[in-house]
């Protein structure tokens, strides 16, 4: 719509805003539907066999379409919601009424409805805004090629996610999940708790039945962190095997999108219809090489045989997640699997150099990005993006600032052996000399170790506090390496999950690894008596 550009962001969003109920009797439904322990009035249906009924006929895609829509008005919106998505698809009951009247039942994905983080291009008439009102106006009317390809398997665009607004990379004192465009996204496990980031609301759409899968992206955690602490499985692919043309970038070395689903053989299933070359997005070149079946390996008895190593050195000092990862190992020894213990690993030396890969790819990529946004779009680099924050400090920093941002101003160019230096030592730490030699060391299929630890209180003052060190995800995001988490269990109450880790290109098998632990038995419930948290 050409009209949009004279609008503001809250007046862009206005019009497709969550339907909101008021009055008692709704304010006592969604306060019910939010907090019900373990989400039981949820009890959200597999994506595999929400399309099982629909190629069946058994269900039609535009009453799925209208139960989401309708969960979301009760659970989500308003101001005792979960605020997890910033906006539905006007169209999307039309999409899903021209799938429910076509005669031949096309795509592995038929009828899916699917959230997708809002730093996604969609051709729907939404802004694609990163959670920043500078981008209200960014309506680009095209598909990301990881959203042509959901939509070519039959998915359907139910809506846009909140996140932590540009990714969670504008302050180093951000508070997850929250967003100048959408507003805190909380943990539907236990709302004062953080649902983390970036991915805040892609996660917690699936955790809280608002949708049964969603696409998140990461650059360092924000696929597999929200993933573990809402309760679900979430898979960071290697860096190439997605495209990630169409998304609002952070980082080239890592970023990617990928799946956050219920269940593992769901997240398998979405990978296979994302996953491939784009000659558009030069990681991608070996990606239809490396494309797997992702769905055949998905066996009971994956785990026998498979040697893994126990990531000691990341599993934190909380003694109720220690409780909970040594049941893990149990379950992974029950299942066949030979474990071998890794005590030590020290990752200090890679922050650094990841950070001054960050900062220098984040200013070169968002300009070139901004520089192709629609003529709506009145920031065109980074430096007017800070000028407009500082113009519009009351509505964007209220809680933190944008250190991230300034500082990218003054990173390294690409072409700096300053910044190429930090980014091949970088790679070469957490790949070559970390990853990599232990899996070389001992014979290994993956590794593992919790993801983190469990959620934390929000703190938009202080921003985030995640604890003690739980887990070994970044060293995946920084080789560019795949990550499944997946449910492990609960302490008092709240998920955490459990990291497969492996080398570039390995997402068969660590999907295989961690749908034999998903099989193995429900999740458990901590037991060590370790204080309240």
């Amino acid at each position: 719509m050409t009209s949009r550009g004279a609008v503001s962001g809250t007046e862009v969003f206005s019009r497709f805003r969550l339907p909101k109920k008021t009055g008692p009797v709704a304010a006592l439904a969604a306060t019910l539907a939010v907090c019900a322990p373990g989400l039981s009035r949820a009890a959200p249906d597999s994506a595999a066999g929400l399309v099982a009924d629909m190629h069946a006929g058994r269900l039609a895609p535009d009453d799925l379409v209208r139960r989401y829509s309708a969960r979301i008005a009760q659970v989500d919106a308003g101001p005792g919601g979960l605020h997890a998505i910033l906006a539905l698809n006007p169209d999307a009951a039309q999409q899903a009424a021209a799938l429910a009247r076509m005669r031949r039942v096309p795509g592995p994905l038929y009828g899916l409805p699917i959230v997708v983080k809002d730093n996604i291009e969609t051709r729907d008439d939404l802004p694609t805004t990163a959670g920043s009102l500078a981008l209200a106006g960014n309506v680009s009317h095209r598909d990301a090629p990881v959203i042509a390809l959901l939509r070519a398997a039959g998915a359907i665009v139910l809506g846009k996610a909140n996140l932590s607004e540009w990714a969670n990379f504008r302050s180093a004192h951000a508070s997850s999940g929250w967003s100048a465009v959408g507003g805190l996204t909380h943990n539907p496990h236990d709302r004062a708790r953080t649902a983390c980031g970036s991915s805040a609301g892609s996660a917690v759409a699936v955790a809280a039945g608002l949708a049964p899968a969603a696409i998140g992206t990461e650059t360092d955690g924000s696929i597999t962190c929200p993933a573990s602490v809402n309760g679900i499985v979430g898979l960071k692919p290697t860096v190439g095997l997605v495209s990630r043309s169409g998304i609002v970038p952070i980082s080239a070395s890592q970023d990617t999108a990928g799946p956050l689903t219920r269940t593992v053989r769901d997240a398998a299933l979405l990978l296979g219809v994302i996953a491939g070359s784009d000659p558009d997005d030069p990681a991608t070149a070996a990606a239809d090489r490396h494309h797997a079946d992702y769905l055949a390996g998905l066996r009971p008895d994956a785990l026998r045989g498979r040697r893994i190593g126990v990531m000691r050195f990341a599993q934190g000092g909380n003694p109720d997640v220690r409780v909970l990862f040594e049941a893990a190992l149990a379950r992974l020894r029950d299942g066949g699997a030979v474990l071998v213990d890794i005590p030590a690993f020290d990752s200090s030396a890679i922050d650094g150099p990841e950070l001054t890969v960050l900062l220098s790819e984040f200013r070169a990529g968002l300009n070139a990005y901004l520089a192709h946004t629609p003529a709506a779009v009145t920031v065109r680099d980074l430096p007017a993006l800070i000028a407009f924050n500082r113009a519009h400090a009351d509505r964007e920093m209220p809680w933190f600032g944008q250190d991230l941002f300034e500082r990218a101003q003054d990173a390294p160019a690409l072409s700096d052996p300053a910044y190429t230096t930090a980014r091949d030592t970088a790679r070469r730490l957490a790949g070559a000399q970390g990853i990599d030699a232990m899996l070389a060391h001992d014979h290994l299929d993956a590794l593992v170790a919790p993801t983190i630890g469990p959620a934390w209180m929000t703190d938009p003052v202080l921003g985030d506090r995640p604890g003690d060190g739980t887990g070994a995800g970044s060293l995946a995001a920084v080789a560019g390496y795949p990550h499944l988490s997946v449910p492990m269990g609960q302490v008092r109450g709240l998920p955490v999950g459990l990291s497969f880790i492996g080398p570039a290109w390995s997402e068969a098998t660590l999907l295989a690894l961690g749908y034999g632990f998903e099989q193995a038995s429900a999740p458990v419930q901590a037991t060590a008596q370790a204080g309240d948290r």
